[in-house]
């Protein structure tokens, strides 16, 4: 028979499930942090004091309570105690963020990486690891980096953050996890995961789709990629591999070339390439500025720009209609790119939902743009890398605290 958990073990899982309420709700009064856990008051204030006593929250007095008698003490994150490394490997920039509990930005870098340019995996850790060295020696003293993750576009797999294929960047069979950890802090091992599925986890929690148990975030670049949230869970397939929407064929006959290999692909159909080359525009010069310079134009009346709109919007809605078919969600969520694409498309990509998804599956759909913006990448990594402190809040920021391992002399500070 099992062994039940020990009181230590259950402490640490409630030190865990306390830290996470705070991090993700903000300040909360020590009462509602009683209800919310099933907990009695006496525990509550037990958690509370370790937490205080390893620095990484602090209680104040509420401002305004509206209850007669002593107010409950709020408990609120402290961003400065412990923060994350948050790396996003764009197509067209890399971007570096240190974010602290609660998640707060505290520091960020970021360059252009022209698409047309070959992108070298050990060239893109060099630049990643160089700007987050830079942070990491202006932190915060006291502050300690407790967790590192990456957003790659790409195909990752899940056991080992290995990234199987890039089809718009040229990376195959790559183990970019180890390239920045030789780089960075060795206590802190790198996790890497695909863009969309971090985007799903940043809208779920902290965005858009707070309160939705199923949803779908689907992220636009010059590919197209889908995070997929089931009853609260994201899922992520055998390998981790679910979710490539962008890669499923929606014109096997016609259809465009896409990076895969294959043709007829939604990103090759309703991708930022296909809506500039609609739009008679240079389809290499892709990005953000250059998809909302066609929603601007046909917002202004450019006939041109409107078709390619209802194009790409045609497409995009019957991917979505798949999406429905096959999931049900109650929510799907356009970011990137996307969400620019949408916002000009939105009475196309309705219309196409309505006629191509069953009536059952979209009774109670909303669709919706990312609430975080063009960070919602980079906070889903840092929820991705604030993963072991919410679970094991001391013994991380203790492992984080410990100091650095003393090299041999003469020792290759790569190895």
């Amino acid at each position: 028979m099992k062994a039940g958990p020990s009181q230590e073990e259950i402490r640490q899982h409630n030190l865990g499930v306390l830290l996470r309420h705070v991090h993700l709700g903000g300040p909360t009064s020590r009462a509602d942090l009683a209800a919310r856990m099933g907990l009695n008051r006496s525990t509550i204030l037990a958690l509370v004091s370790d937490l205080t006593s390893a620095g990484l929250v602090h209680e104040e007095l509420p401002t305004m309570t509206g209850r007669a008698g002593r107010p409950s003490l709020v408990v609120r994150p402290r961003p400065t105690r412990a923060h994350v490394l948050a790396l996003d490997v764009g197509v067209e920039r890399l971007t570096v963020a240190l974010i602290g509990l609660g998640g707060v930005f505290l520091d960020r870098r970021e360059c252009a990486w022209p698409p047309t340019r070959p992108q070298d995996p050990a060239e893109v850790a060099d630049i990643l690891a160089g700007y987050a060295r830079q942070m990491l020696a202006a932190a915060p003293s006291g502050s300690s980096c407790v967790g590192a993750a990456v957003a790659v576009r790409g195909i990752i797999r899940q056991t080992d953050g290995r990234v199987s294929l890039t089809p718009n960047m040229g990376w195959k069979d790559v183990d970019f996890s180890a390239e920045l950890t030789r780089r960075l802090d060795p206590r802190t091992p790198v996790l890497v995961a695909n863009e969309a599925n971090l985007g799903a986890l940043a809208e779920h929690r902290r965005g858009a789709g707070r309160g939705s148990q199923n949803l779908i975030y689907l992220h636009g670049e010059i590919g197209i990629g889908a995070g997929i949230v089931i009853d609260g869970e994201l899922l992520r397939g055998h390998h981790g591999y679910a979710g490539e929407i962008g890669h499923t064929t929606v014109n096997p006959h016609h259809g465009r070339p896409c990076g895969c290999g294959a043709r007829g692909c939604l990103e090759a159909e309703a991708g930022e390439r296909a809506l500039l080359e609609a739009a008679g525009r240079d389809s290499h010069l892709t990005g953000t500025d250059a998809v909302r310079a066609v929603v601007t134009a046909a917002d202004r009346g450019d006939v041109t720009a409107r078709a390619a709109l209802q194009r790409v919007g045609d497409w995009l809605g019957i991917g979505v209609a798949n999406l429905v078919n096959l999931f049900n969600p109650d929510l799907i969520i356009f970011g990137g790119t996307l969400r620019d694409v949408f916002l000009g498309s939105a009475a196309q990509v309705r219309s196409r939902v309505n006629t191509s998804a069953l009536a059952a599956s979209r009774a109670d759909l909303r669709l919706r743009v990312s609430e975080l913006g063009n960070d919602t990448v980079l906070i889903g990594a840092a929820e991705l890398a604030f993963s072991e402190l919410l679970s094991r809040p001391l013994v991380t920021l203790g492992h984080a605290s410990e100091p650095l391992p003393v090299r041999a002399a003469g020792a290759d500070p790569a190895s």
